[in-house]
C-alpha cells in the first residue's frame, strides 16, 4: 500500500520528514529524483511561449536518456527507462474554452516506442481501484480542441489511486481552475517513484511502475505580490479531498527532494500556508 511509505511521513513535521541528516526512505526519493529530474535548463521552448498546433509532441532528446515533451498549452518530460514522465509545465489563464475532453487515451506517434507505456486502455488489477491519471489536467486545456485531446496522450497520464486522483489531486485542480479566474498561473509538478513495489500492478500491462506521490507547486503573481502553494500528495486510497491540507509543504522542501530549483522569489520558498487556498465562492468549476 501506498501508506507504506508516506503514512508515517505525513504523520511527521515536514522539519523531521525532509531534513538532510534523515534516514528515510525520502532519501532514496532524492537520490532518483537527482539523477533524473534537470531538464529545465535545457528547455528549448518557453512555457509562456505558444506551442505549434501539431499532432503529438515537438520532441526534444536530453541527457540521461531523458525527452522534452512540447504539446499545445503544456510541456512533459519523460524518463524513456521509466516509460513515464518526471515532471510537468504549463500556464493556466483565464478560461475561455469549452472544448469537451475525449473518453479516448492515446500514445504519442512522434514518441519512441520504447519511452511509451504499452498502452492507453484501462489500469486493470483484482481488488485494486486505479485511474488513468493526468498530470496536466484535460479542463485547464479546454480552449483548443488539440490541447486538450493531447492531454489525453498516456506520456501525461500514470497510474493514481482512484480516490486520490477524484479527492485531493483533483482539489488542487479545482483551485487552479477558480485562481486562474484571477491571475495567469505557472504550475509546476512531478512525479516521486520511490521503492514500493507491492503496488507495481501495471508493469506487465503497461510497462510502468506505480508512483508513490506526485508533487504539484502553484505560483500566482510577481515580484512582492506572488503568492505560492505546493503539496507532496500520496498516491494512496486515503489521500481524499478532506485531507489536502495535510500535504502542504514549503517550496524549499520540493526543491530538497526533487533538487529542481522552483523560479519563485526567496522569500516565498519558506513559506507554508496554515490551508489551502480555498475555492472562492460562486466558482465555476466545470
Amino acid at each position: 500500500m501506498k501508506i507504506a511509505m508516506f503514512g508515517m511521513l505525513l504523520l511527521l513535521s515536514p522539519s523531521i520528514v525532509f531534513s538532510a541528516s534523515a534516514k528515510t526512505d525520502v532519501d532514496a526519493i532524492t537520490h532518483f529524483i537527482k539523477q533524473y529530474s534537470k531538464p529545465e535548463t535545457q528547455s528549448k521552448v518557453s512555457p509562456r511561449t505558444p506551442f505549434p498546433k501539431t499532432e503529438g509532441a515537438t520532441v526534444t532528446r536530453l541527457a540521461n536518456n531523458l525527452l522534452q515533451l512540447d504539446y499545445e498549452g503544456f510541456t512533459v518530460w519523460l524518463d524513456c527507462e521509466k516509460r513515464a514522465a518526471i515532471k510537468f509545465r504549463y500556464n493556466a489563464q483565464r478560461d475561455t474554452g469549452s472544448f469537451k475532453r475525449s473518453s479516448n487515451f492515446y500514445l504519442d506517434k512522434k514518441v519512441p516506442k520504447e519511452c511509451q507505456q504499452y498502452s492507453g486502455k484501462s489500469y486493470k488489477a483484482k481488488n485494486q481501484r486505479y485511474d488513468r491519471g493526468h498530470l496536466v489536467p484535460a479542463n485547464h486545456l479546454d480552449y483548443s480542441k488539440s490541447s486538450i485531446k493531447a492531454t489525453n496522450t498516456m506520456t501525461n497520464i500514470l497510474p493514481q489511486a482512484a480516490n486520490m486522483n477524484r479527492g485531493a489531486w483533483l482539489l488542487t485542480e479545482e483551485i487552479i481552475e477558480c485562481y486562474r479566474e484571477i491571475d495567469e498561473l505557472l504550475i509546476i509538478g512531478g512525479v516521486i517513484w520511490g521503492d514500493n513495489s507491492e503496488d507495481d500492478y501495471f508493469v506487465k500491462s503497461h510497462g510502468v511502475r506505480t508512483p508513490d506521490a506526485f508533487w504539484k507547486v502553484i505560483i500566482r503573481g510577481t515580484g512582492s505580490n506572488e503568492r505560492v502553494i505546493a503539496w507532496i500528495v500520496p498516491n494512496s486510497q486515503l489521500a481524499k479531498r478532506k485531507q489536502l491540507d495535510k500535504y502542504l509543504v514549503t517550496i524549499d522542501e520540493i526543491e530538497s527532494i526533487t533538487d529542481e530549483k522552483i523560479p519563485v522569489v526567496d522569500y516565498a520558498k519558506h513559506d507554508k500556508p496554515r490551508s489551502s487556498w480555498m475555492i472562492p465562492r460562486g466558482c465555476n468549476k466545470g
